[in-house]
């Protein structure tokens, strides 16, 4: 069924009793061309992009909760391609652009809100920083202006201007970026691919991966085993977990990231905003809650729950950039299970396994890659070749010298 004005119209007339479920759930079949394991945002767009553009229809996705349940649910709905480094500059504004198209190219309404994203500066070191990336970002193409203190104050009045730690003195603009509803991206992806013939497999957990003289040739699951030609690892958080079927071991490491949403209120931030002194960002949802997060905790994880220390954490970052949150009740918060590489960059890549290919290493990152994430696996294993934008992200990188180290912090997953 085709979504429109036309068809809400007439579901109405009906008594809404007609409309079809968004995706079906099919039976597994004991093989596929392509079998890829996560069914979350990059590997229901996988699956999309491969039916849609390289014609390859006989895929299954394989999740073993149901869809949503992992971190493409589980994140702050954050887009933006306001990055430095040559490799992930053109990589996420394929992303951008893929996001400002998505709705209409798969029929369904994922809220997609181009509201801006405001990074904060606090000193003229910072300053300098943001100039470099705005210009960076201009030669690629990408739209950014630098604010001063008040044209920022025009934007944004609540803010604490005159903190005597963190004082704002401008900030880095993106008008392009925004945020989109996370669920509705994997239910869009799943129908989208769903209709052309991709099996959505729910519930179905990957117990391990078989192998005979070295060449995958399928999983076991909990449903039995399955067969496949290319086996495509999408897994985040366990991305570590599930090459290690394989006897793959990964420079990953898997931590806890914590959101958070309070009450709802009246229309308070039309934008998102980061505060330079310290990890927070801040958007208000359609529903009016403010949604927020900050760093990773600091333990290595499996767990989709956080501890208490960085709910206090994010707290004092928030009230020091927007006083008035002091006054705000927090609603509910969540946790997601972030796959940190050594680089803070992600993985596209064929692994030395032959039919064996990964997608991992997304750090915070993961969410707003969606689109170009999937395309670009999609080209890797449709295709056998990376796609141009994705060359950069080759598994083999660390051991060649060639990190992609957007925030210069060196090999240290935690500190991504």
């Amino acid at each position: 069924m085709r979504y429109s004005a036309l068809s809400i119209f007439l579901q109405g007339l009906t008594g809404n009793r007609r409309w079809t479920p968004a995706f079906r759930a099919p039976e597994p079949k004991p093989y596929y061309d392509v079998v890829i394991v996560g069914g979350g945002g990059h590997g229901l767009a996988t699956a999309y992009y491969l039916a849609r553009v390289f014609g390859v229809a006989n895929v299954a996705v394989l999740e073993k909760g149901y869809l949503g349940s992992g971190n493409v649910g589980r994140n702050t709905t954050i887009i933006r391609s306001n990055y430095l480094l040559p490799g992930n500059n053109p990589f996420y504004e394929l992303s951008l652009k893929l996001w400002e198209g998505l709705e209409q190219d798969f029929n369904f309404n994922a809220m997609v809100s181009q509201r801006g994203v405001l990074n904060l500066y606090h000193s003229d070191a910072q300053r300098d920083a943001y100039t470099r990336r705005g210009n960076a970002m201009r030669l690629h193409g990408v739209d950014a202006e630098l604010l001063d203190r008040e044209a920022v104050r025009a934007k944004l009045p609540f803010l604490d201007f005159d903190n005597a730690r963190f004082p704002i003195m401008g900030g880095l603009h993106q008008p392009r970026g925004g945020t989109v509803r996370h669920d509705a991206v994997a239910w869009g992806y799943a129908r989208g691919a769903d209709s052309r013939g991709v099996d959505i497999i729910q519930h179905c957990e990957v117990t391990g991966i078989r192998r005979e003289n070295g060449v995958v040739t399928g999983v076991e699951t909990s449903r039995g085993f399955i067969g496949c030609g290319k086996l495509a690892l999408a897994t985040a958080g366990h991305s570590s977990v599930t090459a290690a079927m394989a006897g793959l071991r990964l420079p990953i490491e898997s931590h806890v990231l914590q959101a958070f949403v309070s009450e709802g209120l009246k229309p308070f931030i039309d934008c998102v905003v980061t505060f330079g002194a310290g990890h927070f960002y801040v958007s208000q949802s359609d529903k009016g809650g403010l949604v927020f997060g900050g760093d990773i905790d600091g333990y290595n994880s499996y767990a989709q729950r956080g501890a208490l220390s960085l709910v206090e954490h994010v707290a004092e970052a928030g009230v020091a950039l927007i006083p008035a949150l002091s006054r705000l009740r927090f609603l509910r918060s969540w946790g997601g299970i972030m796959d940190m590489s050594m680089d803070g960059s992600p993985i596209i890549d064929r692994t030395p396994i032959e039919n064996l290919y990964l997608n991992a290493g997304w750090c915070y990152g993961g969410f707003k890659a969606t689109p170009a994430s999937g395309y670009c696996f999609a080209h890797l294993i449709a295709r056998d070749a990376s796609h141009e934008t994705a060359r950069a992200f080759r598994l083999d990188r660390f051991e060649r010298g060639y990190p992609i180290d957007e925030k210069g912090l060196g090999a240290q997953p935690n500190l991504h």
